[in-house]
């Protein structure tokens, strides 16, 4: 397990980056691990982060179709928001555990 520092707080991740506890997470903290990704957080991109965090912290499954479904954005849009892995990187911006239908 690494440490990584972001917005000024000091977060356990796993050796893909991945949140190792999803309470730290904190809109600020998702704007810096946004920013390593290549991406400027909009208020679109923070709805489908709380979609994520909200889906997780009921135990259910997260998979594209899921967050196409959302009503927050679909597949097109999603991948637009998020490009090249959509899910992985918003997950990882989430600060939720990497999702089990990514490999």
């Amino acid at each position: 397990m690494t440490q990584r520092t972001y917005a000024g707080i000091a977060v356990d991740v796993n050796d893909e980056g991945y949140f190792t506890q999803s309470s730290v997470w904190t809109p600020e903290i998702a704007k810096a691990v946004a920013t390593e990704e290549g991406i400027d957080l909009t208020d679109r991109h923070i709805a489908v982060l709380n979609f994520i965090r909200e889906k997780t912290a009921k135990g259910e499954a997260l998979s594209l179709r899921s967050i196409g479904k959302s009503g927050i954005v679909d597949a097109k849009q999603f991948y637009e928001l998020f490009p090249g892995a959509p899910l992985k990187k918003a997950s990882r911006i989430a600060g939720i555990a990497k999702p089990s239908s990514c490999v």
